[in-house]
């Protein structure tokens, strides 16, 4: 027997339930067809050994002056309980020593050049090839408010390699596990895309940015925000609204045209037999190399474009250690290594002091490690205990680790971080396009599409169930 529903939503992440739920919340029948046991997707929080709390086993915040995020856990009820890092400061390792990263930057590009004088973070020679911007001519390409380059192209012409290596790579890098060189700068980092057009010179054009986003009311509102207990609860208040339209152990193996509307086959991994579902409408909110095989036969030229993008693989790895077992002062969130400097360790958030409610006893200190990113899959090929091993031998030349961990917990995420080329978002509207040509009702969404921060994904499905509505309407 088929089941018939307004719209199916194929994927249980994030995207996918920000999905259903606003078909919910339009007054459609929704169901929601999950691959795995449980759903969130790469949202996931479980406790961590030795440490009596729970933590996120990926994102941990997300941006609060974009509004999808803020305004999802309002409808959902958790608006009450956002909390912010209790730090907003961190440092980059740099010459052999973590120095502290200047406010005074967008995502990296300095916009107070003495400021990152005195870091130490770049040499001389770097910061006045960074000062050469402020009086170097235009040489933005033509058409830049439509144009798409690298984000190390930019980088690189304005301020030089060392601005990209020691700054603008680690930060960018951190949210993206990718190389700059090969990011689009409009989808990656689109507030340095704003401020190239802004301004002949980088810089300028970044401080423009900042200082509109001081000046629009949310000046002395936190830049993140997640919500207490994390990540996980928003996950359970969308699935707890969902109810029984969500189906986990439920792999989408076809897309059909079915009338005037589609036909999913499931291959009911949780059943002896494959299952079908009917919707007028649907929505793939799934990693686009599971999307595009779905579209070979009604979208050929669309899963051609999904079936092109690269991903990167990261392993997030917990270690709980004695306070006193660390030289460095917890004073920040935690410090960024850019690539040149040869370790495994790419980034590490000290846990207990970016989140004070955590109220984990002050003899205790929780970091997180990051390893692996596009091009390096030294991380993925190692057992827990090398990896724990390298890690803890990187963690003591950086911040002076001299205790063993008490607690582990290391969390792979194989092919989790997709890497937008330049072009992507003319390449994605094309997508976009063939698509409601040659599949009406369809719509594809996911992290992807316009970028992996949570608010981009909701946005993303926002959008998604608007074009399928639209197009079957």
């Amino acid at each position: 027997m088929t089941a018939k529903v307004d719209l199916a939503v194929v994927g249980g992440g994030i995207s996918g339930l920000a999905a259903a739920w606003e078909g919910v919340r339009q007054g459609a029948e929704v169901v929601v067809l999950e691959a795995g046991d449980a759903p969130g997707g790469k949202l996931r929080t479980s406790p961590v050994p030795g440490a009596g709390v729970e933590l996120d086993e990926g994102a941990d915040a997300f941006l609060a002056r974009v509004p999808e995020a803020v305004e999802l856990c309002d409808e959902l009820g958790l608006g009450g309980d956002l909390v912010s890092p209790a730090t907003g400061t961190a440092y980059v390792w740099s010459d052999g020593a973590l120095r502290r990263l200047p406010a005074e930057q967008l995502l990296g590009v300095p916009t107070d050049i003495d400021a990152v004088a005195a870091s130490g973070i770049l040499s001389p020679a770097g910061v006045e090839r960074a000062r050469a911007d402020l009086s170097s001519p235009d040489d933005r390409p033509s058409g830049t408010g439509q144009g798409d380059e690298s984000i190390g192209t930019l980088v690189r012409r304005r301020l030089g390699d060392e601005v990209l290596d020691r700054l603008v790579a680690p930060l960018i890098g951190g949210i993206w596990a990718g190389d700059c060189d090969r990011l689009s700068l409009r989808v990656a980092a689109a507030n340095l895309a704003a401020a190239r057009d802004r301004d002949t010179s980088l810089i300028r054009g970044a401080a423009a940015v900042r200082a509109e986003a001081a000046d629009d009311g949310t000046g002395d509102n936190p830049v993140f925000l997640a919500p207490r207990g994390g990540m996980g609860r928003l996950v359970a208040a969308l699935t707890d609204r969902l109810g029984e339209r969500l189906r986990c152990g439920a792999p989408v193996t076809a897309l059909e045209p079915d009338g005037a509307g589609w036909r999913l086959v499931s291959g009911g991994r949780n059943g002896p037999a494959a299952a079908a579902v009917s919707a007028d409408r649907v929505v793939l909110a799934t990693p686009a190399y599971v999307t595009a095989p779905l579209l070979t036969t009604v979208a050929p030229d669309a899963a051609a474009f999904l079936g092109g993008i690269d991903y990167a693989s990261v392993v997030l790895t917990v270690l709980v250690v004695p306070r006193h077992g660390i030289d460095h002062p917890l004073d920040g969130s935690g410090f960024l290594v850019p690539q040149s400097a040869g370790r495994l360790l790419t980034a590490c958030s000290w846990m207990t002091s970016k989140w004070a409610h955590l109220g984990v006893d002050p003899s205790t200190a929780i970091l997180r490690a990051s390893a692996g990113r596009a091009g390096d899959d030294r991380a993925l090929r190692m057992s827990d205990g090398e990896l724990v091993a390298a890690l803890v031998d990187d963690l003591r030349d950086t911040v002076g680790l001299k205790a063993e961990p008490t607690g582990v917990r290391v969390t792979r995420w194989h092919r989790s971080f997709p890497q937008p080329r330049p072009g992507h978002l003319d390449a994605l509207a094309a997508a976009h396009a063939a698509v409601a040509v040659r599949a009406p009702g369809v719509a594809v969404t996911g992290a992807w599409a316009l970028g992996v921060g949570i608010p981009a994904c909701i946005r993303a499905a926002r959008t998604a169930v608007a074009a399928g509505a639209s197009a079957h309407g």
